[in-house]
């Protein structure tokens, strides 16, 4: 007996993506709401074994830092490459890599930056206060980007609910 084939995950239009950065706005974002953002991805990823590790920069610090089992020293480098799109753009670094192509090119063929240092792929999330705009990113990393991706916005959703 064989199981039924599971259909992909839908992919999110660039208007979507772009929805989901408007939604998620904070009112302040301190040191303190880093560790319990950051705690709270550790507490969903642990609950679904997710091999991943996970990072918040404010301002250019690294506020939270941890690395889960099954991660590797090459998910740090991804976080690094991801969160740099952030930084740049401003948005969200899988919304980065969906706008260039939903222009028929990719990122890499067209930002003229390096892939050594830039990645617009799924995973880091600007973290943007209300006045204020983008002060930092939550980036994770181990899953394929579409997963990255949603857990991070997951986890937002979450902390925005008990805020």
């Amino acid at each position: 007996m064989t199981s039924p084939k599971q259909s992909p995950e839908p992919t999110p239009t660039v208007e979507e993506l772009e929805a989901q950065e408007r939604r998620l706005v904070l009112r302040q974002f301190t040191h303190d709401d880093a560790w319990a953002l950051g705690s709270l991805l550790v507490d969903l990823s642990r609950e679904r074994q997710a091999p991943v590790a996970i990072d918040i920069h404010r301002a250019g610090q690294q506020l939270f830092h941890a690395a889960l089992p099954g991660s590797t020293p090459d998910n740090d480098a991804w976080i690094a490459r991801k969160r740099r799109v952030v930084e740049r753009y401003g948005s969200a670094s899988y919304l980065v890599g969906a706008r260039f192509r939903a222009k028929g090119t990719t990122f890499e063929e067209s930002s003229r930056l390096d892939p050594d240092m830039y990645a617009a792929h799924g995973g880091s999330f600007p973290i943007t206060v209300e006045g204020v705009g983008v002060v930092g990113a939550v980036t994770v990393s181990g899953l394929p980007q579409l997963q990255d991706h949603r857990l991070v916005v997951e986890a937002l959703e979450l902390f925005l609910s008990r805020a």
